[in-house]
């Protein structure tokens, strides 16, 4: 019986790895089975075919027969979901105890520590990176907002805008509790009621400038500039800096110029 490409995918989506997912469909091919049978059928090396089977048992997704030869029964798919699922759960909730530990602890402090004195070594042009992801440019972009006390500009289309509400909501509440001043410039009026949410926080106004592309600028220091637009979230680019020079010379007079020249308030 040959295995479907989406199950195999499915598969890997959960956590498992090559080996584990040859082993487990061929398992559940066989029932029940050997090391010798397994490694066979599955088409793993027999030298990983034993730890593998342990990684699977401990996930929920087999039991160990012991016996001469030892053999491994498959858990019904639906049971091993629920298992691996219950154990995932188990995993987040001792990973967030120990990152509460962590920063409730002494090591916090001398954490930071180090990290404020690499930084004092670092030029600001030199504080440059990429970030590929839709998601991972959300996280940096919600890190910066929580860190801005003075200002947050932003130009963008409805879709991003949108996105960035939904996913930073809470630190955009705090950001306006600090006094943060927000001016939110949109490339399109497509999204009437996003338009109404963002007033609660500043201004908004609308480009009249056929101006393609989203960039966020933070305290006047912090820019982050998304690079592309694909339908594919894995190949989102984003290009972040933290050089007064280019956003302070270069971005924010851009900026500037657009939303007293060339726009209309929303």
């Amino acid at each position: 019986m040959e295995v479907s490409q989406k199950v195999i995918d499915a598969l890997k989506s959960i956590g498992l790895n090559k080996y584990e997912r040859n082993l487990y469909i061929a398992l559940l091919m066989k029932g029940s089975a050997t090391v010798g049978e397994l490694a066979d059928l599955a088409k793993v090396p027999r030298s990983r075919c034993y730890d593998t089977l342990e990684s699977l048992a401990d996930k929920g997704f087999v039991i160990i027969q012991q016996g001469r030869p030892v053999k491994f029964i498959a858990i019904q798919p639906s049971e091993a979901l629920e298992r691996w699922k219950r154990r995932y759960e188990e995993k987040i909730r001792e990973m967030q105890r120990r990152i509460d530990e962590i920063k409730n602890s002494e090591i916090m402090k001398e954490l930071e520590k180090l990290y404020k004195q690499g930084l004092e070594l670092v030029e600001p042009e030199e504080i440059t990176g990429t970030i590929k992801g839709k998601r991972l440019f959300l996280n940096h972009f919600e890190s910066l907002l929580k860190s801005a006390n003075k200002s947050l500009e932003i130009f963008a289309g409805s879709e991003v805008l949108r996105e960035i509400y939904e996913n930073c909501i809470d630190s955009l509440m705090k950001a306006k509790e600090r006094n943060v001043e927000m001016r939110f410039l949109l490339t399109d009026s497509k999204d009437k009621e996003l338009i109404e949410l963002l007033k609660a926080f500043g201004e908004v106004k609308i480009a009249n400038v056929d101006i393609k592309g989203e960039f966020a600028i933070v305290d006047s220091n912090n820019l982050i500039i998304n690079l592309t637009k694909p339908s594919i979230e894995s190949n989102y680019l984003a290009l972040w800096t933290k050089s007064r020079n280019v956003t302070q010379h270069l971005i924010r007079p851009f900026f500037d110029l657009i939303w007293e020249k060339y726009s209309t308030k929303a």
